[in-house]
């Protein structure tokens, strides 16, 4: 972190995350990585904090662990995939977590798992490389189309990986909007939420990021890392740094300030 000069991390648990496990077990994998990393981040206070996990195929006991980790453990935020075993996030059974969630104030930090149309992507690595922001894409327009984000207004999702395929294909979402009779039961165009997300710099590609940044304004995207994987950045504060077109406060909010609101550290 020093080498990078990364000052604080936000830990989370990367795929599966605790989802593919049946019963007790489930909610046992989650606590064991709850409280690791929040023994982590006790030892450590000044360069870790915690996104805590949850046994959503477990809806009640997802409830039960996050209170635990908030309230006992200290955790500042929620990482959940963009799926739960291929259910989305919008179903009926998961909406007793995100009540609570939107209760505490908490932020959700949103990882692909389960990707659609995995069977097509198995060649090339194509999975992730395009399976991962097009599954990213999935779940914000099933949060925006589906009322969940109408229902918690002060629910808080950042989409990783720039957003995935969500902001560049958002007039496509707008125009469906307009003409479509099964997207009509939303009152704004979906484009009216691209600003209830954050989003991380993961694009690897400035004209991308700097879009991104156009799109949403500075104070809705936050410095990623992706560490440990090789689809990560090497030097992710350099990928802001070195960004034409920021000023010198837009490029504070991105390198910490608009996650240290988020997280609500000090």
């Amino acid at each position: 972190m020093d080498k990078r000069k990364v000052r604080m991390h936000a830990l989370s648990l990367t795929a599966p995350m605790a989802y593919p496990a049946d019963g007790p077990l489930g909610l046992q994998l989650a606590q064991v990585w709850n409280d690791a990393a929040a023994e982590m981040a006790r030892a450590y206070p000044d360069r870790f904090v915690v996104l805590a996990t949850l046994p959503m195929q477990e809806p009640g006991a997802a409830v039960s662990e996050l209170d635990r980790a908030v309230t006992q453990l200290g955790c500042r935020g929620i990482y959940l995939g963009t799926n739960v075993r291929g259910k989305e996030l919008t179903d009926p059974s998961f909406l007793p977590v995100f009540e609570r969630i939107h209760g505490l104030g908490l932020p959700i930090f949103l990882h692909p798992l389960n990707v659609i149309g995995a069977q097509r992507l198995a060649n090339y690595h194509l999975h992730n490389l395009l399976g991962n922001p097009f599954d990213t894409a999935v779940a914000a327009a099933n949060l925006i189309f589906g009322g969940l984000l109408d229902r918690f207004p002060r629910l808080q999702v950042c989409l990783p990986h720039a957003g995935g395929a969500l902001p560049y294909l958002i007039g496509r979402l707008n125009h469906g909007w307009k003409v479509r009779q099964e997207c009509r039961a939303l009152k704004k165009p979906p484009s009216s939420y691209l600003r209830r997300f954050t989003y991380d710099t993961i694009s690897h590609a400035p004209e991308s990021l700097r879009y991104l940044i156009k799109l949403v304004g500075a104070d809705r995207v936050m410095i990623g890392s992706d560490y440990c994987f090789d689809m990560g950045y090497e030097r992710p504060v350099e990928v802001i740094t070195r960004l034409r077109g920021l000023t010198r406060a837009d490029r504070a909010k991105i390198l910490g300030a608009n996650a240290a609101r988020l997280l609500r550290l000090e």
